[in-house]
């Protein structure tokens, strides 16, 4: 009776063992850099991108460069890296930058909170919807993944 229990058991673990161990997330860092230059505080974006095999790869990862445009991904979950495979990417720079406080009594949109207001330098390809920037993740992580932005001359 025992050794049919701890079989059951030992069957109902490795059924479950399978169940909930969802995609698999690997480190992933790199450079951004605006025309040859590192580019600080900058939001960079990777969402996987979906295939026939498999609709629902897992959830986004996203980093914010540092003075030397050095980033690395988290998921907003907290979880290091990105999933394996080809992500679509977007980067912008971060706005999340506010000054001031509201005056209740006043009510002066000059005491509220505000954003900075500046002149976006990257490109609408690499942050608007038309963008098609791609980045594959391999499948044990990378450190390479860099972005090269070029501004268009006029």
């Amino acid at each position: 009776m025992k050794v049919a229990r701890l079989i059951v058991l030992a069957a109902a673990g490795l059924i479950t063992a399978g169940c909930g161990s969802g995609p698999k997330f690997v480190k992933v860092s790199g450079v951004v850099t605006l025309n040859g230059k590192p580019y600080p505080n900058a939001v960079v974006s990777f969402q996987p991108i979906g295939s026939k095999e498999n609709p629902t790869p897992g959830e986004g990862s996203v980093g914010v460069t540092d003075a030397n445009g050095r980033f690395e991904l988290k998921t907003k979950g907290g979880q290091d890296g990105a999933v394996a495979g080809p992500h679509r990417i977007r980067i912008q720079t971060n706005r999340a930058q506010t000054t001031g406080a509201f005056d209740a009594e006043k009510g002066s949109p000059d005491q509220g909170p505000r954003v900075r207001v500046q002149v976006e330098p990257i490109p609408v390809d690499w942050y608007g919807t038309e963008g098609n920037h791609e980045f594959t993740v391999p499948a044990g992580g990378t450190d390479q993944a860099n972005f090269d932005i070029e501004t268009k001359k006029k």
